[in-house]
């Protein structure tokens, strides 16, 4: 379990704090809005309303004593921009920030934030790859070029074994485990035969799975 600050509840906010609160982690939850706040209260340990560019108002919540905190501010750059800033200072350990372009993010990490995230950016590309190749499952970036994908197992690799198809070598993609009604195995091997009631979690560059694949 870990301690978060989450500054903003707005609608990207409000999601992190459900899933956070999934995780089991304690959250503070603060922003300047009432409903808001009362909004997050089922999901967060506690919650204040305030103004995260007041610096007074930050050190009172003891900022060094965070693990993690979010800078989820939306459709208010500046607010965000000098928050980021001001949890630094304060003596942050580890301050994610939102942004929504290209230019946010490097104000950002130039004034504090150790990592910038784009939620609607990130789920748009998701979205684009996901829908738009049909024999694409599933999807999870884990950069700008490379993802781990879910996808069926082709007709022509029905009945043949991992090792022998040797997609690592002939398109460099690695077969990382197996998938079977709704339950994955990663406990595999060169000698794993592949079922047509499978799908391949496969790991490497989209171009290479789109060849590879024929997607």
């Amino acid at each position: 379990m870990k301690t978060i600050l989450l500054i903003g509840l707005g609608r990207f906010g409000k999601h992190l704090a459900k899933e956070l609160s999934q995780l089991g982690h304690e959250i503070m939850a603060i922003d300047k809005e009432e409903k808001r706040v009362d909004d997050v209260l089922p999901y967060v340990t506690k919650a204040q309303i305030g103004d995260s560019t007041n610096v007074e108002f930050l050190r009172s919540l003891g900022i060094p004593g965070y693990d993690i905190c979010y800078v989820a501010i939306a459709n208010d750059f500046q607010s965000s921009l000098e928050t980021t800033s001001l949890l630094k200072e304060l003596g942050a350990k580890f301050v994610v920030s939102r942004a929504e372009r290209d230019i946010q993010a490097k104000f950002l990490s130039r004034n504090g934030a150790d990592e910038v995230v784009y939620p609607e950016q990130q789920v748009a590309r998701w979205a684009a790859i996901r829908y738009s190749s049909s024999h694409i499952l599933d999807y999870v970036e884990l950069d700008e070029e490379n993802g781990l994908y879910e996808v069926p197992v082709p007709e022509n690799w029905v009945g043949e074994t991992i090792g022998e198809l040797d997609i690592r070598k002939k398109h460099n993609i690695t077969i990382i485990g197996i998938k079977e009604e709704g339950r994955i195995k990663m406990s595999i091997n060169s000698e794993t035969r592949l079922l047509q009631t499978y799908s391949l979690l496969v790991l490497g560059e989209y171009r290479a799975i789109q060849k590879c694949f024929r997607l």
